[in-house]
């Protein structure tokens, strides 16, 4: 279709909404380049565990690798669906997600290429095996290779409310704010516990700052759509609910995988956490129902997380 009008020729930028406001976070805090972080100590500590700890790594690092990836193939819809409606600060503000999940994915594989060594092989204590994909259980696989694609790619053909609450739910409710935030939770709770790879631990560091921006805004776009649509809450509400089980048994699948689960791991504590991030996003959006707009936007701009 032709352009009619510009809104930056026109009406100008409102650099008040949200979504403008975390586009200046990401244009402050979200320049890092994979390639600058040290993983020296990294290798030195990658040769020192014992072939249990490298394989609950390697599982966590191959979710994470692949996630990444998803989210990068799978975004675009999303974002040219905010496009269409003209919301240019909106559009301005996914331009950097792209940009970042494709940074994650960068950087997870460096790690991998770098410390883990793949795909030279692992050695017998690990099979020996260089492709990662026996990692994703039936529940992650339901997740990342057919519910993230299919609600995203569903926006091609229907831009409605209701298939832009399904995506992002399922993009920035369930994959980043459920799942990417227990995977960070188990990195930190495993390598700061036992002082071990600093680089991997930097560069999570980073990856959850910029994630957090990506929450913020799903959550905003959760709040203005149910705010505009009340009619779709049951829509919102069926979608988180439908995949929270999946969510939960990858967790449960990644405890299962060990008879002793290494560094100590205690499958309750990840899945109280996971249940704690669904429910303080899930109760973030229940306020938005019969909420004005200019309220949405007050309580975004006075929360660390929109």
């Amino acid at each position: 279709m032709p352009h009619t009008s510009f809104a930056t020729a026109t009406r100008g930028l409102n650099r008040n909404l949200p979504p403008m406001r975390l586009y200046e976070k990401a244009k402050r805090l979200g320049i890092w380049n994979p390639a600058d972080i040290d993983l020296t100590q990294d290798r030195a500590d990658w040769s020192r565990l014992t072939n249990d700890e490298k394989d609950l790594i390697l599982r966590l690092l191959a979710m994470f690798v692949a996630g990444e990836e998803a989210v990068t193939l799978d975004l675009l819809p999303l974002i040219r669906v905010v496009a269409k409606e003209g919301r240019v600060e909106e559009e301005m503000f996914l331009t950097t997600f792209l940009f970042e999940e494709a940074k994650h994915t960068d950087f997870f594989r460096r790690f991998l290429d770098e410390v883990a060594l793949l795909p030279s092989p692992l050695g017998e204590g690990l099979g020996g095996r260089s492709d990662l994909t026996h990692y994703h259980t039936d529940n992650y696989r339901h997740i990342f290779y057919d519910a993230l694609p299919a609600a995203l790619s569903a926006l091609e053909a229907d831009p409605s409310p209701s298939a832009q609450i399904r995506a992002s739910v399922t993009y920035n409710m369930v994959v980043e704010g459920v799942l990417a935030e227990t995977g960070y939770h188990a990195f930190f709770t495993m390598l700061e516990r036992n002082d071990l790879m600093p680089g991997l631990r930097k560069g999570i560091s980073l990856l959850k700052q910029d994630e957090s921006r990506h929450i913020a805004y799903g959550v905003y776009l959760l709040s203005r759509l149910v705010a505009e649509h009340p009619n779709e809450w049951d829509t919102l509400d069926s979608q988180m609910n439908t995949l929270l089980p999946f969510a939960i048994g990858v967790i449960a699948d990644a405890f299962a995988a060990y008879e002793v689960v290494p560094f100590g791991l205690v499958e309750d504590d990840f899945v109280d956490y996971a249940m704690s991030q669904f429910t303080k996003r899930f109760e973030r959006l229940e306020k938005a129902r019969g909420a004005l707009l200019d309220e949405i936007n007050r309580v975004a701009r006075e929360t660390d997380e929109a």
